[in-house]
């Protein structure tokens, strides 16, 4: 199970792929599959053995120049290799591989001859990213992709829609406590997401404010987890987080409309505080400006039984269902008015349809399936 070399398994706030590699390997080693984890060093989750090129994380490094990146990215790639040969010399070779690393993934493994090991690459992106590696490469029916929602892969391109193998919706733990009732929750709203142009956090803010309603922010900025990070960083003149696109966003969108009450930002939140935070927020807010492709802070949002509120782009007309499970919008002034109606969504069926749609063996089950028909492409 390829995680990347960004952020440990499972991460300590952040992390949409790190939590799906966690919640799915956890799964599967449950149904007594044997799983080695490629990650950070600093990972946690029980597996049955941890490839890392890294003793800890690189997300910092995410988003900064070309140069400062790939080199990363492949190193970790490259001790993935290592136990691949590893393990084939040892008599014990893996039966596939499941990366979730972008283009460096399945290019290094997909380098491999045909005596490498099926490849399964989970597609977390917006595709229009690296257009032309994905409209060039060709797996050989030995690499073969997974997309997180129809409507990512509808906008893929034909090379790459020909080896998709199926799509499998993102997952989350669920539980069966049931959801905090509407009049004990806190007179709050939240983001939960990476502070960026992409998620439209100045959007919240402008509709919140609107509204009247309090809203919290929680997540990196720049891959800085918190405000003490990112002043230390900002005071370091060489930083890459000084050049990040990210950091410079929220400096003039997000940091002036701060106010510590109305508008608050608490850094990456992970563990009890990130469920506290969902168990008790009004709502989940989603205003964003790209085609999300997976969403899995949707599906967090749901099983903690808390309404969503979401622009409908992506994949979120697929995960919210329109005034049942919470609101879409289409533009800001439809968002802001849905800040006003959060009252006619009932927690408990957030809950109910998250346990019937995004609970971990839902997940399982459409890998295990689709595992099996890669091994079957590659004559395995």
């Amino acid at each position: 199970m390829d995680a990347g070399p960004w952020l440990p398994v499972p991460p300590p706030g952040y992390g949409g792929v790190e939590n799906v590699v966690a919640t799915l390997t956890t799964e599967l080693r449950a149904r007594g599959h044997t799983v080695v984890l490629a990650a950070p060093g600093d990972s946690t989750l029980p597996v049955d053995g941890l490839v890392s090129a890294f003793p800890d994380g690189r997300f910092e490094l995410l988003g900064g120049p070309y140069p400062q990146v790939v080199g990363t990215a492949h190193a970790h790639e490259q001790a993935v290799l290592r136990a691949l040969a590893d393990h084939a010399v040892a008599g014990r070779p893996f039966d596939l591989v499941h990366t979730h690393v972008e283009v460096v993934g399945p290019a290094v493994l997909g380098a491999l001859d045909s005596a490498g090991p099926p490849v399964l690459g989970t597609l977390h992106w917006d595709l229009h990213r690296n257009a032309d590696f994905w409209a060039t490469f060709d797996g050989r029916g030995r690499v073969c992709f997974a997309g997180v929602s129809a409507s990512q892969v509808a906008r893929a391109a034909p090379r790459l829609r020909e080896q998709v193998v199926g799509v499998v919706p993102l997952a989350v733990p669920v539980d069966r406590r049931p959801p905090v009732p509407r009049g004990q929750r806190a007179d709050r709203v939240l983001v939960l997401s990476r502070l960026c142009a992409s998620k439209g956090v100045d959007t919240a803010l402008r509709a919140c404010r609107a509204a009247g309603v309090p809203l919290v922010l929680a997540g990196p900025v720049g891959g800085l987890p918190d405000r003490a990070a990112l002043d230390a960083a900002l005071a370091d003149p060489d930083h890459p987080a000084r050049s990040h696109p990210d950091v410079a966003w929220f400096a003039e969108h997000v940091a002036p409309h701060l106010d510590g009450r109305s508008a608050r930002w608490i850094g990456s939140v992970g563990g009890a505080a990130k469920d506290e935070l969902l168990r008790t927020s009004r709502a989940v807010l989603f205003p964003i400006r790209w085609e999300e492709p997976g969403g899995t802070a949707v599906c967090e949002a749901l099983a903690a039984g808390t309404p969503v509120v979401a622009m409908a782009r992506g994949c979120l007309p697929s995960l919210v269902d329109d005034g049942r499970t919470g609101w879409l919008a289409g533009d800001e002034a439809g968002f802001t008015a849905a800040l006003r109606r959060l009252d006619a969504i009932d927690p408990e069926v957030c809950a109910a349809e998250a346990r019937r749609r995004f609970a971990p063996a839902v997940m399982a089950d459409g890998y295990l399936r689709l595992y099996a028909e890669v091994l079957r492409r590659a004559g395995r």
